[in-house]
């Protein structure tokens, strides 16, 4: 009996493994975990948290995980946005880079308005926030509009904000790069007096109302059916053109929130250089999550780890003293590994290979 009773609990066990590593979520927590894991061997205190003190000698959490989350915070945001727009549209919006840095002169030329570097804010931080936040969402229509009304495809179309976004910023700025005040920096950094860095905070806002709206609208479910097949979509009622244009819309909001953080950081904003390349890098985060880049089903909480992935990933090998220009490389041959652990060839592999010892398990139970 008892050696019955051994091959029962080791062939639960086999069952309960195999389908943990079927989890779609299962190789990009497994990968973040090792990321955070090298860390540790390589620096044995990268975990630990401590209350330490601003150059203000208020009390603030000081540590790598910290740093981690907070400065993952735009690219999160963004993943959000990239996800809905991708299972919606098939494609990708490739001009957030360039939104960012639109939003970000908005926000500069509200609070400064001529002056380069103002001693007080020239309008109310909400004022500003909520300009920003249109200015992306003019954005999210513009694209939006090229992709569901004139059907370009969405790379195509979002090609063009991609290429002029960034001198409509600087437009937008009257040409100077002006610094707002420091009464507008604890936004992207620390509210005097609160010790967790205040992106964290609006990073957790975002994910909660991002849930609460999925959860009590039917938006998830129709970008779903959109993605998946757009004309029986049609069919059963929804309307293809204006799921995709709202998902857009979806899109410029997040832009307008990681732009105005982004801003906040340094109260100060170049639109040449603010947040290179984070295009890529959200649609990698949006890959790397599992999520198909061809429409369709899509997970949230995928897009989020993998932006934590990406983020983790960049944090290292700055702590590594990588040179700046080589980071680009080391990240893409470690994504270019996690990336083919995830295509569907692989994945077969690996499952067929579980598969196996699952039922030599069983058989053996017999």
């Amino acid at each position: 009996m008892s050696k019955n009773n051994e091959k029962i609990s080791s062939a639960r066990i086999l069952q309960i493994i195999n389908t943990v590593i079927r989890h779609k979520l299962f190789i990009p927590i497994a990968f973040l975990v090792s990321l955070l894991l090298l860390n540790v061997f390589i620096n044995p205190g990268f975990l630990r948290i401590t209350l330490g003190k601003d150059s203000a000698g208020n009390p603030v959490l000081i540590g790598n995980l910290i740093n981690i989350l907070s400065n993952a915070t735009e690219l999160v945001i963004l993943a959000i946005g990239m996800t809905l727009v991708t299972a919606s549209s098939k494609g990708q919006d490739i001009s957030v880079g360039a939104a960012v840095a639109i939003v970000g002169g908005v926000i500069m030329r509200v609070l400064c308005g001529n002056e380069t570097q103002p001693s007080t804010l020239h309008a109310p931080v909400l004022l500003a926030l909520l300009l920003g936040c249109l200015a992306g969402m003019a954005c999210g229509a513009f694209n939006g509009m090229l992709v569901s009304r004139f059907q370009i495809q969405p790379m195509v179309a979002t090609l063009i904000l991609f290429t002029a976004g960034r001198s409509i910023a600087s437009m937008a700025m009257g040409g100077l790069k002006p610094k707002a005040a420091s009464a507008f920096g604890c936004y992207g950094n620390f509210i005097p007096g609160f010790p967790v860095p205040t992106p964290i905070l609006i990073t957790i806002a975002m994910i909660a109302m991002t849930c609460v709206i999925l959860k009590k609208t039917n938006l998830g479910l129709y970008t779903k059916a959109v993605g998946i097949n757009d004309k029986a979509a049609s069919l059963n009622g929804l309307h293809p053109k204006r799921i995709k244009f709202l998902t857009f819309i979806i899109m410029g909001f997040c832009v307008g929130i990681a732009g105005f953080v982004q801003a906040s950081r340094v109260q100060t904003v170049n639109p040449y250089t603010i947040v290179p390349s984070i295009e890529m890098d959200v649609i990698l985060a949006v890959a790397l999550g599992g999520n198909s880049l061809g429409g369709g089903k899509f997970s949230i909480k995928g897009s989020i780890i993998g932006a934590y992935t990406i983020q983790t990933l960049t944090s290292m090998l700055t702590t590594l003293n990588v040179n700046t220009n080589a980071v680009p490389v080391f990240k893409a041959v470690i994504i270019l590994i996690l990336v083919a652990i995830q295509t569907p060839m692989v994945s077969s592999l690996f499952h067929n290979k579980s598969s196996r010892v699952l039922i030599s398990g069983r058989k053996e139970r017999g």
